[in-house]
């Protein structure tokens, strides 16, 4: 017996050092990584279908034959549903488990942007959008609590820092490619592209993905109004930021009502979700510093990644009158400098904190935002070009360390629920980023018009010498006497409306500039992270 017990150890090592090979998950590194990697391209494609209509939107509206109002909704919607079911899929992914949910969302973006490129009006357009953004917004949380159960020590970093470029950079680049397809071939494929990926992420993600198990019993005595709560909630709050601009905000008594509606519906699902034993979204993580704070600063750069993407394209289509081609073109120069700047990432986030590779980031962000403040009617990609390459470089050192910093401080089994709350707050911010500069568009160019028009008057000289060489323009193109007056007065206005809307993308980008501001000298409140265990299989 004694040699029996003496060979168990020898017949039992090949095992044991399979099973050591093998990562959470069973999986070995080369899967891990394809699996990851196939979650990423999902994330990817759910966040690229934001921004990715932004620069075609009039092509989609003349296409649908539908007006500017209609059409806007057509990215309103992907963005209300989105924001909707984001911290949703957490206690989604605990019933469903992370396999069968993401490829289930694959699925599901897949089959709505098919249905999107076969739109046949702008009401089937706007219906299958907020269904595409329902759909593929469970894919984006799902990602980052993946990058914390696959990896460990230096491999977390790196895949944090994936996950946070490709956060950053999906947007950005939105308006490039969008623009480029569209010019190319049509705005149907703005959609169809999505076929291929989606259709591998949803096949390879069933095999390769074994993270956790359905637990069907949380649907008994599930958070359900605390579902519903949320959704309203969230629901009017989108509304109202994306109409609030346009429609003069309290002003209009839709707005004011569903403005109403969310403050109420949001104060009763917060005071249901500290009283509920198994609340929906853990807000209980808020108690965290690290995890607070990382919220706030998902927040505010949700600002600066979004507002930003906002306002370009409609500085250089308003102003510039620039095509959706040539917007992209324009703007490609921050994905290629985001690109750039990962491997200069990877190589410090080894060797100094996180916190200071993050304020770092930071303030160079907000550095790039105050080089866009001196911007004139004339700025194209030449001029743009380095405000948007620092701002490009930025985001990878601005997004990245939040992701480790925030989700690295929860406990893996509290992970899920936490993750969803952290990137609503990027997407909410982007939200109100978005509404806030519209709304300075909207009244700064008004002041800056009345401002300016005060100045042309009948004793400035420049301007008497400009109508009377225009009128001799127009009279020597053939225009009679009196209209040609009427033409040089016209010709003045459109000029003075041009500089007045310049000035106000200027003061747009002066706010973000301040709201980064503030980021930057709050960093030094988080604590450092230290790397925390594996967590167990059934954690996640």
């Amino acid at each position: 017996m004694s040699a029996a017990t003496a060979a168990q150890p020898a017949l039992s090592t090949p095992a044991a050092s399979m099973n050591a090979a093998l990562g959470p998950g069973g999986l070995t590194t080369q899967q891990r990584v394809l699996a990851f990697a196939t979650m990423c391209v999902g994330m990817f494609i759910a966040l690229l279908d934001i921004q990715i209509v932004s620069a075609s939107l009039a092509d989609i509206g003349g296409g649908l034959s539908a007006g500017t109002d209609e059409t806007a909704w057509v990215q309103t919607s992907y963005l209300i549903a989105e924001i909707i079911v984001i911290p949703l899929s957490g206690w989604l992914a605990r019933v469903m488990s992370t396999r069968w949910l993401f490829s289930a969302s694959a699925v599901g973006f897949t089959a709505a942007s098919l249905l999107c490129g076969l739109a046949w009006d702008i009401n089937s357009m706007i219906a299958f959008r907020a269904l595409q953004g329902f759909l593929g917004g469970s894919m984006i949380p799902m990602v980052f609590t993946s990058a914390f159960f696959y990896f460990q020590g230096n491999q977390r970093v790196l895949a944090a820092a994936t996950v946070g470029a490709l956060a950053s950079l999906a947007p950005t680049m939105g308006p490039t490619i969008g623009g480029w397809i569209t010019s190319n071939y049509s705005w149907h494929w703005l959609f169809f592209i999505n076929l291929a990926p989606g259709a591998f992420v949803a096949i390879v993600v069933p095999m390769m993905v074994k993270i956790d198990k359905p637990d069907l019993s949380l649907l008994r005595g599930a958070d359900y109004p605390g579902m519903v709560l949320l959704a309203v909630s969230l629901g009017c709050l989108e509304y109202a930021l994306e109409e609030g601009p346009r429609y003069g905000w309290m002003g209009d008594d839709v707005i004011r009502a569903t403005a109403w509606l969310s403050i109420i519906t949001g104060i009763a699902f917060i005071w249901r979700s500290l009283t509920y034993a198994h609340p929906v979204v853990d807000l209980r993580a808020l108690k965290k510093i690290n995890f607070a704070l990382g919220c706030f600063f998902s927040f505010v750069t949700g600002i600066g990644l979004f507002a930003t993407i906002y306002l370009t394209p409609v500085f250089l289509a308003r102003v510039r009158g620039f095509s959706a081609l040539d917007i992209g073109l324009a703007i490609f120069s921050t994905g290629i400098f985001q690109i750039m700047a990962i491997p200069f990432y990877m190589m410090l986030a080894r060797r100094v904190d996180l916190r200071w590779l993050m304020m770092f980031g930071l303030a160079c962000f907000t550095l790039s935002m105050w080089q866009f403040t001196p911007i004139t009617h004339d700025w194209g990609w030449h001029e743009l070009l380095l405000p948007q390459a620092l701002r490009g470089f930025s985001q990878q050192f601005a997004v990245a360390p939040v992701v480790t910093l925030t989700l690295g401080s929860i406990p893996p089994e509290r992970l899920k629920l936490a993750s969803g709350l952290f990137n609503l707050m990027r997407n909410l911010g982007g939200a109100i980023g978005i509404a806030v500069c519209g709304t300075i568009l909207n009244d700064r160019t008004n002041l800056h018009f009345l401002r300016l028009a005060e100045h042309l008057n009948a004793g400035n000289e420049a301007m008497q010498d400009m109508l009377r060489n225009g009128a001799a323009n127009l009279l020597a193109a053939g225009i009679d006497v009196g209209a040609n007056s009427a033409g040089a007065l016209r010709n003045l206005a459109r000029l003075t409306l041009r500089e007045a809307q310049t000035q106000a993308v200027a003061d747009a980008f002066f706010v973000i500039m301040l709201c980064l501001l503030v980021a930057t000298v709050m960093v030094p409140l988080m604590r450092k992270v230290d790397a925390p265990k594996a967590p167990p299989p059934d954690a996640h």
